[in-house]
């Protein structure tokens, strides 16, 4: 096979670039559904294994389902835990979304499970994750521990405290801040201008750009995307796609059952 580019992640590429990445969140097991997404010019897909009913023999087909597009496919598994990491990198992947990242411990082991031996645990066999890089299993081996996306959700007050010593630990590519699971931590589900979810989004915004990373997350609306693309986010998550056809099929339905307008 050819010599691998620079960069085989294109969207580790992008924020090493300095550019902006956006994403999708795929909750539904479909093959159909990827290759729709992967042709709207989004950078990421997230398919959510801690969320929505996606197995592994799904996660497989709807990863193999992006080769031959500029979509990079990523993995939010359940929990962090490295035999679920190991499996889900073994479909070709491109990276891990770790949830719940509320210490420094847990960031660590998120890290050196992406990673094989000496920088990391992950253990190694062959498997289908080279023939998605399209490359060797020698060469796969070769460029993994760099170009897997390690993503770290921030979720709860307890992680924005430890936040500077999370950052601290080698290898975190974004940290994402989810905004609703923050305002569920503090006991205001969904207020967003409650004052004390405005001070930790804050806190913990700062935090992010203070040790140089990336900063990622949740944008639902243009007005919203443009307000933190200013505040210094870098990547951020467009939509779900249960959400998507849910308000395209209630707009369709809605469209054609209106009363006509009377002349």
């Amino acid at each position: 096979m050819s010599a691998l580019p620079a960069r085989h992640n294109r969207a580790k590429a992008k924020l090493a670039a300095g550019e902006n990445l956006t994403a999708f969140m795929v909750e539904l097991p479909s093959v159909g559904l990827v290759q729709v997404l992967a042709a709207s010019g989004v950078d990421v897909l997230i398919f959510d294994m801690e969320h929505g009913p996606i197995d592994m023999q799904s996660l497989h087909a709807m990863v193999a389902a992006t080769r031959g597009t500029l979509v990079t496919p990523i993995v939010r598994i359940p929990w962090t835990e490295p035999w679920l990491v190991k499996t889900a990198l073994e479909t070709g992947a491109m990276g891990i979304n770790f949830p719940m990242i509320a210490t420094p411990e847990l960031a660590r082991k998120a890290s050196e499970s992406l990673r094989y031996p000496p920088n990391g645990s992950r253990g190694f066999a062959p498997s289908l994750a080279a023939a998605r890089w399209g490359v060797s299993g020698p060469d796969y081996i070769r460029v993994a521990d760099s170009e897997l996306l390690n993503i770290v959700t921030i979720e709860d007050a307890q992680s924005v405290e430890q936040l500077d010593e999370i950052l601290a630990v080698p290898g975190i590519d974004v940290a994402a801040i989810a905004s609703f699971d923050l305002s569920m931590s503090l006991g205001v589900p969904g207020q967003f201008d409650h004052p004390d979810v405005q001070a930790l989004v804050h806190e913990a915004e700062e935090k992010v750009k203070r040790a140089g990373t990336p900063l990622g997350g949740v944008a639902l609306d243009a007005q919203t995307a443009q307000r933190k693309r200013a505040a210094g986010y870098r990547m951020l998550l467009l939509a779900f796609d249960v959400v998507m056809i849910e308000q395209a099929a209630r707009g369709i339905v809605q469209a054609a059952t209106a009363p006509a307008e009377k002349s």
